[in-house]
């Protein structure tokens, strides 16, 4: 939080004159994680911070977000995933308005080396997001659905063999402690919206509207994607550093192509669950893979 939402907090406040002020529920304080977009929506917070993966289904144009292997950077891979979705938004998130988007990237962890996607057939493994779920049920594998908090425990008590992480969360949660293996892949987005709830930003000033304007726009979207997506990328340093039988598992270029191959399937899955009438996913696919190689954040 304090590398994510904690400095656009004080640039709205200094901006505003301090006629906003910005108070802070990390932790689920407000409500479980996946009631967050609702907690706007029905006013509950004026500000909710939301992974819409949690609802499976229920947000498939910001579902390709999530699909594997797609970014390499989430600073401009949020600017990238922000500038695509913006324009969708205004329809599937029409009962709240988008500040913006940004992402994190993560990969395996696990109690023993993973190199080959056929390996995850029979494991137990905790994923990030309904698309990541999808991927680890395509692959052979069973889905342990625990929060982050309680990750840790379903792994030390074999409920589950590994789990989808990104890189510096692993070390806060105390995760590596019992996953010591990490697999050296970009393999998942896990995907954010910043939304506001309707009712509280209509009642603003014309000048308090501008303020929050300014901070919800596709600069933000790389600001805090940089600085929360550098800061879970820095764990993968840390724990090669750490010893203790932390060991980050590298792929040759033939094991990471087997990988991609796999999970293809997940692209059609996505594609075909898509509303008829919605949208083409052909086209939503190609318009945000164009704003990634844009970037340079395509993986």
């Amino acid at each position: 939080m304090k590398t994510g939402f904690a400095p656009w907090a004080k640039s709205v406040e200094a901006a505003s004159g301090g006629s906003i002020k910005v108070m802070l529920f990390p932790a689920q304080q407000l409500g479980k994680a996946a009631d967050h977009y609702d907690i706007a929506r029905d006013g509950i917070a004026d500000m909710s911070w939301v992974s819409p993966g949690y609802q499976v289904g229920r947000f498939p144009i910001f579902a390709a977000s999530e699909l594997p292997f797609m970014a390499s950077a989430p600073g401009a891979g949020s600017a990238a995933l922000d500038a695509w979705y913006r324009k969708y938004a205004a329809k599937e998130m029409a009962d709240v308005k988008l500040c913006f988007a940004h992402m994190h990237i993560g990969t395996l962890h696990s109690k023993a080396p993973i190199t080959d996607p056929d390996q995850i057939r029979g494991m137990k493994i905790r994923p990030a997001n309904g698309t990541v779920a999808q991927m680890v049920t395509l692959l052979g594998g069973s889905n342990v659905q625990v929060s982050a908090p309680e990750s840790r425990d379903a792994l030390d008590k074999g409920v589950a063999d590994a789990i989808t992480f990104p890189w510096n969360s692993l070390i806060t949660f105390n995760v590596h402690k019992a996953a010591k293996f990490h697999t050296d892949m970009r393999l998942y987005n896990a995907s954010f919206v910043w939304v506001m709830n309707k009712g509280w930003y209509d009642q603003l000033s014309t000048a308090q509207r501008k303020v929050i304007d300014d901070h919800c726009n596709n600069e933000w979207a790389a600001k805090v994607g940089t600085a929360w997506g550098d800061e879970e990328d820095s764990g993968a340093a840390k724990l090669a550093e750490m010893g203790g039988g932390q060991t980050i598992v590298k792929l040759t270029p033939a094991q990471l192509d087997k990988w991609k191959k796999a999970v293809m399937p997940v692209y059609d899955m996505w594609a075909k669950a898509t509303p008829a009438g919605s949208a083409d996913p052909v086209e939503v696919l190609d318009e945000y893979r164009r704003e990634l190689n844009a970037r340079n954040a395509a993986y």
